[in-house]
């Protein structure tokens, strides 16, 4: 991703979209700093469209939610339960 200085971004839009079209984000800098960056349409609307699903139905759902590893058990005795009579 190129760095474009917000001084260079605007005296350049043009050549910047061009780069963003053809290369992908762009990103403009304020002072040294990260102030935003210029995507194309496309990846926009992906991001900005993707599905916002709540914890419930992240909950609900019948997908796998990925393999869930158990250590093995120690190979030591367990301590004996008290009884009380």
């Amino acid at each position: 991703m190129k760095t474009w200085p917000v001084q260079d971004a605007k005296a350049r839009f043009s050549e910047m979209l061009d780069a963003c079209l053809k290369h992908g984000p762009q990103l403009v800098t304020k002072r040294g700093s990260e102030a935003a960056v210029l995507v194309p349409i496309e990846e926009w609307r992906r991001l900005h469209g993707a599905p916002v699903r709540t914890l419930k139905e992240l909950l609900l759902t019948d997908e796998g939610r990925g393999e869930l590893k158990i250590p093995p058990r120690g190979r030591h005795p367990r301590r004996p339960v008290p009884r009380f009579d």
